[in-house]
């Protein structure tokens, strides 16, 4: 693999688009004769590639073999993508940052890779067969993609199951895997809910020093890393960044949610979850703003049948489950106790 400068790394860490594109490229080509040599021996028939992936795509088209493309977040096109908000950096980045793409692009040209628009590189089209994990309703603009879109639904497996009965609500607070180096929003979030009666359980990852958020109250942990499905199924507010895998989580253990996106990618799966009713928007990350939107979020009446029909019948039956697996029982319960009512008579509680 080819070597990353410090300030390369930087700019992967704060998601960088350009720098993104740009080390794909160079991965690219510094597995060229390895891949071309296993492209000649094993003769594929397909090529199953993340969409983030290019290496995988651009030797699909190198070798002239059919692709299928896995979409782990929305399906993106012209329609789709107006639902992303790309804050000043992430515009100047993509802005500024064409020239170096372009120049990428043209290092490759000489080992058989031709891509004259770097868009076809993140792109989603209506010829290519694609696999993708929302359901066609959580999918914004759904009925724009074609019939070679199979929204299969989220990739979600536990054995965990909603049980929200405890002794006082519980405020679960993380914002992913990449950009979670926040000393400064944890440390809000501690002080706006330490004199709250709830229990607080924060997911930092491994790159913040927690000394820096100093002694704790007495309601708040603060962890590396969780599992999170369990911790889901128990917390009544998920404060997230809104990564399509936390919030279909969220989803599937029914959690309101405060959304709290970071990049342009998280604020369009944000603006669908606050579309559908599921969590609402912080737009105020002050201590009194985070505040305000837990409670906000806490009190809100979340029994609403249209949102939790839309939690199961979307979700659940499309979430990875066994297909030998009956949630009837589980359902009966959710519904029962959470509602108060039985669950839509159309409601066929098995996945298939």
């Amino acid at each position: 693999m080819p070597e990353v400068s410090a300030e390369e790394v930087a700019g992967l860490k704060r998601v960088s688009i350009t720098e993104m594109t740009v080390q794909a490229i160079r991965i690219t080509l510094s597995m060229d004769s390895f891949l071309d040599a296993e492209f000649k021996s094993f003769l594929p028939d397909v090529v199953y590639t993340d969409s983030a992936c290019f290496w995988g795509k651009l030797n699909a088209w190198k070798h002239h073999v059919p692709m299928v493309v896995s979409t782990s977040t929305f399906a993106f096109n012209q329609l789709s993508s107006m639902y992303m908000n790309h804050s000043a950096g992430e515009i100047a980045d993509m802005v500024f940052g064409l020239a170096r793409i372009g120049k990428a692009l043209k290092s490759m040209e000489p080992y058989g890779y031709k891509v004259k628009n770097p868009l076809t590189l993140v792109q989603s089209d209506n010829k290519t067969d694609s696999v993708v994990y929302t359901s066609r309703r959580f999918q914004p603009f759904a009925e724009s993609f074609s019939g070679h879109y199979a929204f299969v639904g989220p990739s979600v497996f536990s054995d965990a199951v909603p049980d929200k009965k405890k002794a006082r609500p519980l405020v679960y607070i993380s914002l992913g895997t990449v950009i979670n180096n926040r000393p400064d929003f944890y440390g809000k979030c501690i002080e706006a809910l330490k004199d709250m009666d709830v229990d607080v359980l924060i997911s930092c990852g491994m790159a913040l020093d927690r000394e820096k958020l100093g002694v704790l109250p007495e309601n708040v942990r603060v962890e590396p890393y969780v599992d999170q499905l369990d911790v889901l199924s128990r917390a009544d507010v998920f404060l997230t960044h809104c990564g399509m895998n936390s919030v279909s989580e969220s989803l599937y253990m029914a959690t309101p949610m405060v959304l709290y996106p970071q990049t342009g990618e998280q604020a369009a799966v944000a603006r669908r979850a606050a579309e559908l009713g599921a969590g609402i928007l912080l737009k105020n990350d002050s201590v009194a703003g985070i505040r305000a939107a837990v409670i906000i979020r806490h009190n809100a009446p979340y029994g609403c049948s249209r949102h939790i029909y839309f939690v199961f019948k979307k979700f659940i039956p499309y979430s990875g489950v066994s297909k030998s697996r009956t949630l009837s029982c589980y359902e009966k319960y959710f519904f029962y106790r959470f509602i108060g009512y039985p669950w839509p008579a159309d409601f066929v509680p098995v996945c298939t």
